[in-house]
């Protein structure tokens, strides 16, 4: 049987992309610049209920599963990237329905490069902080380390991907800029 949690993330991650949809659809489509700058700033209520839904499932007495653990991910990652999402999604938008500019791409190597892979790694830094930080949260709720186990295996988790992100990217993209210059 599917943990219900699970459910709850998956209907989290839908309605962020919803809510993220009709404030865009308000904004260019229907040329309701207010309300869909009113629907984009709710985005962070999808967390909210997240983070509620998870905190009383474990208050309710339940052991700490990888769904737990999944959302505290979810809500990290939401936390670092949801910003330069939104702007990424506006981006183009704005370019298909409003005439907007192009959007802007990543570049392709050089500096700026390299640049732009420490932001983006930065940017998981501050996930897997944000994550660490739930977790820890997540277990003084609980209150019984050995019920928690499943939390810190998400964060384990991340933290590989982290260090894989580290040595394939931002570190790649430094070593073989350095010698091209």
């Amino acid at each position: 049987m599917v943990d219900p949690l699970v459910f709850v993330v998956v209907a989290c991650e839908v309605g962020f992309w919803v809510v993220l949809a009709a404030g865009l659809l308000a904004r260019y489509a229907l040329r309701a610049p207010r309300l869909g700058a009113v629907l984009l700033v709710c985005t962070p209520l999808v967390d909210v209920v997240l983070l509620v839904a998870t905190v009383l499932d474990l208050r309710a007495g339940g052991e700490a599963k990888p769904a737990h653990g999944l959302a505290a991910v979810y809500l990290g990652v939401s936390v670092a990237f949801g910003h330069s999402l939104l702007r990424w999604a506006d981006q183009r938008f704005a370019h298909r329905f409003a005439g907007g500019p192009p959007p802007e791409e990543p570049p392709r190597r050089g500096p700026a490069r390299v640049r732009h892979e420490w932001r983006e790694w930065g940017r998981f830094a501050l996930a897997w902080a944000v994550t660490c930080v739930v977790v820890l949260l997540l277990v003084a709720v609980v209150g019984e380390p050995e019920r928690t186990r499943p939390l810190w295996d998400q964060v384990r988790g991340m933290t590989v991907v982290g260090l894989v992100w580290l040595v394939g990217w931002p570190v790649y993209h430094t070593l073989t800029e350095k010698g091209e210059g």
